[in-house]
C-alpha cells in the first residue's frame, strides 16, 4: 500500500511510491570488477520541499548473506514536475556526481533514467554514462541500472530487488491504531 504523508510537497504526490526505508540485495556483474551478490539499504525521505531525499548504500555478500566489505555509497535529490519530468542529482563516493533525467510512466510506479551530466574526480574510475529503470512492484522498489565506459558499450551491471522497511516506531503506531481487538486474537481474523 502506498500511502502519501499530509505534509509532502504535492509536487512530489507521484513519487511517494518511493518514501520510506528499503531493504533487500541484488546481483553486480561489470567488465572489470567482481561479479558479487550484494546487499542494500536505501532511503527516500522529505522535509516538505519540493524534492526527495535519496540514499543508498550497498556492499558485497559471502555465500552465506553475511557482509564483506562495502560495494557502493550513493546519495542525492530527486524532483518531478507537472508533465512526470522527472530530475536527479546524485554524487557517488567513487568520485562521481551525475544529472539524471527521465520520466515516470503513465499510470504505473515506474521510472526510466538516464545520465545528461556526469563529472569525475581524478580518483574515480572511467564512467561515461547510465541508464536506471525503479519500478513498485507488488511492494517492493526493484531496480535494473546500465553503465558504460569509454572502453565498455551500455549494459546491465547491477539490479536489486528491496522490500520495505519497518521501523519500531511505525510499528507502535500500528500497535496504537489497531483499536479493539478480541482477547484470544482468532476471532479477528473470522
Amino acid at each position: 500500500m502506498i500511502e502519501i504523508p499530509s505534509d509532502l510537497n504535492p509536487s512530489l504526490v507521484p513519487l511517494a511510491f518511493l518514501l520510506g526505508n528499503w531493504a533487500g540485495a541484488g546481483v553486480s556483474d561489470f567488465p572489470g570488477a567482481e561479479k558479487c551478490n550484494f546487499g542494500q539499504e536505501v532511503s527516500f525521505s522529505h522535509d516538505g520541499r519540493d524534492f526527495l531525499e535519496y540514499q543508498s548504500r550497498t556492499w558485497v555478500l559471502d555465500a552465506e548473506g553475511n557482509k564483506v566489505k562495502p560495494l557502493e555509497t550513493e546519495s542525492g535529490f530527486w524532483r518531478i514536475d507537472a508533465e512526470r519530468k522527472v530530475e536527479v542529482v546524485m554524487v557517488r563516493d567513487d568520485g562521481v556526481v551525475e544529472v539524471w533525467y527521465g520520466e515516470l510512466a503513465d499510470k504505473k510506479p515506474q521510472i526510466d533514467l538516464a545520465t545528461d551530466a556526469i563529472a569525475r574526480t581524478a580518483a574515480s574510475g572511467p564512467y561515461s554514462g547510465g541508464k536506471r529503470l525503479y519500478g513498485y512492484v507488488k511492494g517492493d522498489l526493484m531496480w535494473v541500472g546500465e553503465k558504460q565506459t569509454p572502453e565498455v558499450p551500455l549494459r546491465p551491471y547491477m539490479s536489486a530487488q528491496l522490500k520495505k522497511v519497518v521501523t519500531p516506531e511505525e510499528v507502535a503506531e500500528m500497535a496504537r491504531n489497531l483499536g479493539d481487538l478480541p482477547d484470544d486474537g482468532i476471532a479477528f481474523f473470522k
